[in-house]
């Protein structure tokens, strides 16, 4: 997959079959429409274009909602796009001037003269331009002026799988990382870099790792403990993993920890990856550290149990 990060990159290609959206979490619904310009593709000779927006429209356009999280961040969904096969990512710098085109100047400047459409892939509510005011309507009237075809994926064919990423973001902060999961299509998963703690963890006999995520916008799901994997150099492993502010040692910033089993080595500054599979207990404050150590060796127990199974 060949990946842009202006449309000034790009380069038209002969017969681009073409998609556009936000595409965060990449989830079953996306999957769907990804398959079927896929498809597209293969029955004309064609390649596959994706093209996206970062940051998230809403980033720009209500700069003041801190609470806006991605279920991915940028790089992420750039992995996931690329498992899955499209041909070429366009991550277009989204920006004020950006969202004021007036959806025939969009069609025209982006979709025909960049890019080289030949055929447009878009869901039914799907809505662009200025104000939001360009749609389906606009595609179906200017397809035939400026030489694409357009294919609608019906409200029934989205609605069927019940899914949106607002959906997702809300199931995973809500602790609901099974559900979460099955929407995907995947397990979660967050990135980042080993930082160090202080070692407590260490001194009651569950050492873990301090995961560090720069993207500020990424979404945290609710805190608790969780059965996870964790992929470092390559090799997956199995561990315990805890997001909270630690209260039994009157903690204050919020942690991303996880207890890998049967490791030992230093990972300090190296990039991991760890996905989510089940929420096991919310976060406790417990009266003592014996406490917190008689039941995290009983976490530890239903964290093995649940992924004997994954």
């Amino acid at each position: 997959m060949k990946i842009y990060h202006n449309i000034d990159e790009f380069t038209a290609v002969k017969n681009a079959v073409v998609t556009i959206g936000t595409f965060d979490g990449v989830h079953i619904g996306h999957r769907k429409i990804i398959a079927r310009i896929k498809e597209l593709a293969e029955e004309c000779g064609g390649e596959t274009v994706l093209l996206t927006f970062f940051p998230h429209p809403r980033m720009i356009l209500h700069p003041e909602d801190e609470s806006i999280k991605m279920i991915n961040t940028i790089n992420e969904k750039a992995a996931l796009l690329e498992e899955l096969g499209i041909d070429h990512l366009i991550i277009t710098p989204f920006s004020r001037d950006f969202s004021n085109q007036t959806p025939e100047d969009y069609i025209r400047d982006i979709l025909v003269n960049k890019i080289g459409t030949k055929k447009i892939v878009i869901g039914y509510d799907h809505r662009f331009g200025k104000d939001r005011m360009g749609g389906l309507d606009d595609l179906l009237k200017l397809g035939p002026v400026y030489g694409f075809d357009v294919i609608e994926i019906p409200e029934q064919d989205i609605n069927e799988v019940a899914i949106s990423s607002t959906v997702i973001r809300n199931a995973l902060l809500n602790g609901a990382i099974e559900l979460a999961n099955t929407f995907l299509g995947y397990p979660f998963f967050i990135t980042g870099k080993v930082g160090r703690g202080d070692q407590i963890g260490r001194k009651i006999g569950y050492p873990t790792a301090n995961i560090m995520i720069e993207e500020n916008y990424k979404l945290i799901p609710d805190d608790g403990i969780f059965s996870a994997k964790v992929n470092i150099n390559g090799e997956v492993y199995k561990g315990m993993a805890y997001i909270g502010t630690r209260p039994t040692i009157n903690g204050i910033s919020r942690n991303i920890e996880v207890n890998i089993f049967d490791f030992d080595t230093e990972v300090y500054g190296q990039d991991v990856s760890m996905q989510f599979f089940n929420f096991v207990r919310g976060d406790i404050k417990f009266e003592s550290l014996d406490e917190l150590i008689v039941q995290l060796g009983k976490d530890k127990d239903d964290v093995l149990a649940l992924l004997a199974s994954q």
